[in-house]
């Protein structure tokens, strides 16, 4: 089946690892205290600390020691003071734990907006993938965007990018909501939210884990090469088809 569908991941695909991990991330570790310390007694904050304090009770629950908190994020009567600084504890743990969970995401991507709004942050995206983008659009292809962070922050990214408002060339967007991108059924569970069989999507990624878990679900896979990447071995240059610039795509 002909290629219709360009599945994309963000980090060290579209975008420069250095990016997430120079910018996006020690903002948020910067900046986290303040930004509970300002919104705390907003809705969306707390649905986000309850989010947090969810999956933090999920982690002790399975016995994981991945980011247990101290209880009185679980509790009910800490003060504003204390739940902030435990909230912050358990952002900051998972953070260093290199966790992707969505109560993460979910309060990473809120803080990335006000950074964005404010103009603190613009998205980084490498040269060839816009004019890449737009040429498969005209051809009529479907661009989707699949990755671990959250669907806001990836909207934030395009929306906010060093190249303006990039929204405009993406279908849709899809994050771990839908499932792990190491799982083969989360690519299943994307083609049929697309409407389109699995054989028809071209998945382009960086992280060979990823790339096997949608070739086992059918799709068709690319590894994009970039600077400051995770080194391919020598099977897995020769197993998989490999590109340094969305150029050489389709």
């Amino acid at each position: 089946m002909p290629v219709t569908v360009l599945l994309l991941d963000i980090e060290g695909t579209t975008t420069p690892i250095s990016f997430v991990q120079d910018v996006l991330f020690p903002y948020v570790k910067k900046h986290v205290k303040g930004y509970l310390q300002e919104h705390y007694e907003e809705k969306e904050c707390q649905e986000d600390i309850q989010l947090l304090k969810k999956q933090a009770a999920d982690d002790q629950r399975l016995l994981q020691a991945a980011a247990p908190p101290p209880d009185s994020l679980l509790g009910e009567n800490a003060s504003k003071e204390q739940a902030i600084e435990e909230v912050v504890d358990n952002v900051l743990r998972q953070m260093s734990q290199d966790r992707k969970t969505t109560a993460l995401k979910q309060l990473q991507g809120h803080m990335w907006r006000a950074a964005y709004a404010s103009g603190e942050v613009k998205g980084e995206v490498y040269e060839d993938v816009v004019p890449a983008i737009k040429e498969w659009r005209k051809a009529g292809k479907k661009v989707y965007i699949y990755s671990s962070g959250s669907v806001e922050a990836q909207r934030l990214l395009f929306g906010h990018s060093s190249e303006g408002d990039l929204l405009e060339l993406f279908n849709g967007h899809f994050d771990t909501k839908i499932g792990s991108k190491v799982e083969m059924e989360s690519y299943k569970q994307i083609a049929q939210s697309i409407g389109c069989s699995t054989d028809t999507i071209l998945f382009l990624t960086d992280v060979t884990k990823e790339a096997r878990a949608a070739e086992q679900a059918g799709l068709h896979v690319t590894i994009v090469v970039r600077p400051g990447n995770a080194e391919l071995t020598e099977a897995e240059k020769s197993y998989y088809k490999c590109v340094t610039s969305f150029s050489e795509v389709l």
